[in-house]
């Protein structure tokens, strides 16, 4: 679907969504507990839909009445292992969180997926898992087959790869045997969600303990039911907030934030709160800003970044060239198309002011994030912002559109030739 923007003025209130990291935590866990829990507050994604379908192929039941699911968690297992088919679509959390897992109930699982989740690295996961138990049958692709039952031990993890890793991780191996360590082989990035998993799992009756190697997990845990409610979502937040900074005609009351919140993403209220400290005559300053924890809000800083007084950089953020997009090239190529001065290099972006967008076509690169960049981008564009490939917001925020429109957005979907 493509979607001509018109430069207009945002103003009004937004309920955000709740955050997606949160509910595929909530939700995994919900599904590894004995009895029934209600989770409150879920705004429906494709990508939370691929993590629901997982569970479900694992055993567990849900029941879906609005925003609010009921979860039945997975029955105890026999010796048989389960024969699962999980289709993780292009979902990188549900496949990374769902593979130890699955080794975790001793299943027999197929993983299948789209766009450019084939691509995504599981390299850790076959070095560690394999030693551990799991037999793979994976040639560096989708779809993939696994078997067998996880043990306990000693698992070596990068780093700088992504955090997914420890987070699939930290759900199963409370659930083995035998006691187990997390070993940090690096700087840990992305923390910030591993902090969000453990805060998750103690929800639910399982803890884990931090260490200065990276984490020790008792084990024989057991998942309790717990009903809880998922906070609002800081990542998608982002987009509003950049919209009320870079137009001082926006004026967007943001709803269902909790501001003691430990989501990473938080962090894009104190970069425009440094731009403005550092601006002058009114206008926004400039940021340098390392991106290891809070790879999300690359896209949206480039927006912002654009309307600075001097030159933004964004560093330590070489895990975007792996995402749905290469997010570094894909977010310089959509904004230099608009008129926007963005270098990308092997780790980050170099953003340069600019006076105002001039408006054009950009590409999606089906990427959520992209398309909604382009989005706030055009309520500073001296012409309309024509998005080709729309739809691809329907991944995180499919009612991002409805919400930008009823703050007074204007687009039409439109036919290129």
């Amino acid at each position: 679907m493509n979607l001509k923007i018109e430069p207009s003025v945002l103003k009004g209130k937004v309920k955000i969504p709740s955050s997606k990291s949160y509910a595929h935590r909530m939700l995994i866990c919900a599904g590894l507990s004995n009895g029934k829990s209600v989770i409150k507050g879920i705004n429906f994604s494709k990508d939370i839909e691929a993590t629901i379908s997982a569970m479900k192929s694992l055993g567990a039941d849900f029941e879906i009445n609005d925003n609010e699911i009921t979860v039945y968690g997975i029955p105890k297992y026999s010796g048989t292992p389960v024969k699962a088919d999980i289709n993780c679509c292009e979902s990188g959390s549900t496949l990374r969180f769902i593979i130890p897992v699955a080794g975790a109930v001793g299943a027999d699982a197929t993983f299948y997926g789209e766009g450019r989740l084939p691509q995504r690295p599981i390299d850790i996961y076959i070095r560690e898992l394999s030693a551990k138990g799991i037999t793979f049958e994976y040639n560096n692709t989708m779809p993939f087959s696994m078997k067998g039952r996880l043990s306990g031990g000693d698992f070596y993890l990068e780093g700088d790869v992504s955090s997914q890793f420890v987070t699939g991780l930290l759900f199963a191996l409370p659930m083995l045997d035998g006691d187990s360590k997390i070993i940090m082989k690096s700087k840990l990035e992305s923390k910030p969600y591993a902090d969000m998993t453990i805060e998750s799992l103690k929800l639910f009756g399982v803890t884990v303990e931090e260490t200065d190697y990276g984490y020790f997990i008792k084990g024989n845990q057991k998942y309790k039911a717990h009903n809880c409610t998922v906070e609002g979502d800081y990542s998608q937040s982002a987009f509003f907030i950049t919209a009320n900074a870079i137009n001082s005609n926006n004026n967007i009351e943001l709803e269902n934030l909790n501001p003691d919140s430990v989501q990473g993403d938080k962090k894009i209220i104190e970069i425009v709160n440094t731009m403005k400290e550092n601006g002058k005559n009114g206008k926004l300053g400039h940021f340098d800003v390392d991106c290891s924890d809070i790879p999300d809000l690359v896209p949206i800083l480039a927006v912002l970044g654009s309307f600075g007084t001097e030159k933004s950089t964004i560093f330590n953020a070489k895990r975007l060239k792996i995402k749905e997009s290469d997010r570094l090239v894909a977010i310089s190529s959509v904004l230099n198309n608009i008129g926007g001065k963005v270098t990308a290099l092997d780790d980050g972006l170099v953003i340069e002011p600019v006076e105002n967008f001039i408006g054009g076509e950009i590409e999606s690169f089906g990427d959520h994030r992209i398309v909604m960049c382009g989005a706030v981008a055009s309520t500073r564009s001296e012409s309309p912002v024509i998005i080709k490939g729309s739809e691809a917001v329907s991944k995180s925020y499919p009612d991002f559109f409805r919400d930008f429109q009823n703050l007074g957005g204007t687009f039409n979907v439109i036919n290129l030739e």
